[in-house]
């Protein structure tokens, strides 16, 4: 079956994405981070809403949030705006262990050392070393459906990074610090904060990088009922 062009240039897209956990210094051009979020702007959301606001730190800004929340690491983190999963069972929680200890493995922590595992989840909050994090936020009224919307905004914008050369990873884990992140960028209380992006050019050195996370097939996700 012969591909369509427009399909063909997206299936290159998500498969070439993937989550950077290690990023180069070097910042992105302002340029290039507007082509992103234009690109990202063209997402569906209910009734047309858009509920996804961002804040987009860099420079000497993204130093001072990343000293912030690992100092927030090391101490009693606030509940996130959005309550996190209740639990991961069966084939999620097998999913989740998979991801994890692949993770592991590629850096080189053995199971069961939990210091170097806990240095390696550290690395969330010095956001992998991204010259560049977006906040991404909803507004609180809209509850789960907005962040539903912001959900499909963050795909579409890693995917957008992608296309150009950028690499990004969506952080749940920043969600963790909100004071932090309304302390240091004046979010205010009627936003929920979703998630985190981080982004940047990869460090294609850094074991962490090799790593890539499986996809189950699709008759694991869908009931056809004709």
């Amino acid at each position: 079956m012969t591909l369509h062009p427009l399909h063909e240039a997206l299936d290159t897209v998500l498969r070439a994405r993937h989550s950077c956990r290690a990023f180069a210094p070097r910042p992105v051009p302002r340029p290039v981070i507007m082509q992103i979020l234009e690109t990202a702007q063209r997402t569906a959301s209910w009734c047309n809403a858009q509920p996804w606001q961002l804040h987009l730190v860099s420079g000497t800004a993204v130093e001072r949030l990343r000293d912030a929340l690992m100092a927030a690491a090391t101490s009693e983190r606030s509940r996130s705006d959005i309550p996190w999963p209740r639990e991961y069972r069966g084939v999620y929680r097998e999913r989740r262990r998979e991801c994890g200890w692949g993770l592991y493995e590629s850096v080189g922590i053995a199971v069961g050392d939990r210091a170097a595992s806990a240095a390696q989840g550290a690395e969330n909050y010095r956001l992998f070393g991204a010259p560049h994090v977006a906040i991404v936020s909803s507004d609180e009224a809209l509850g789960t459906y907005g962040a539903v919307d912001c959900g499909a905004y963050v795909g579409n914008f890693m995917a957008a990074a992608c296309s150009l050369g950028v690499a990004s990873i969506a952080q749940a884990a920043l969600a963790a610090c909100p004071d932090v992140l309304r302390a240091e960028l004046d979010i205010p209380l009627d936003r929920l904060i979703v998630c985190g992006i981080s982004f940047g050019y990869e460090d294609a050195d850094h074991p962490a990088n090799k790593f890539r996370t499986t996809r189950a097939p699709v008759s694991e996700n869908v009931v056809w009922r004709d």
